[in-house]
Order: C-alpha cells, then structure tokens, then sequence
C-alpha cells in the first residue's frame, strides 16, 4: 500500500517542481544565459530532469539496500 500513496504524491511533486523549476529559470536567466520560460516549457525541462535522475535515484536505493542486508 505504501508503493501507492508514493505514486499518489508523485503527481503533485510534478507540478510543484515544474513550477519550482520556471521560478528559478526567471531568477537565474541573466547568470546562466537563457530566456525565462513558461509553465509548459518546464514541465518539459521537469520531465526530462526526472527521467535522467530517476534512474540513477532507483540504481543509488538498490545499491544501498543491498549494501545493507549484506553488513
């Protein structure tokens, strides 16, 4: 059941961090160099942040669960 609510609430957090993410686009533009975008553009920049860290998130969990059970 706990797998359940952990995908419920990964909905929210998209959004929350799409929104997030255009914030800090707005505030850091001149510093980095881009134009500020929208909320759509950084729901795209947000999906593909969480599809490149996502794997390496779930590579670092398996390895440290194992990591565990084995000391």
């Amino acid at each position: 059941m706990g797998n359940f609510f952990r995908l419920v609430t990964a909905g929210p957090l998209f959004f929350v961090s799409a929104w997030v993410t255009m914030l800090f686009a707005g505030i850091v533009h001149r510093d980095v160099g881009i134009h500020p975008f929208g909320y759509v553009t950084s729901m795209v920049v947000t999906i593909g942040l969480w599809l490149v860290v996502a794997p390496a998130i779930g590579a670092v969990a398996r390895s440290s669960s194992h990591w565990g059970s084995d000391h």
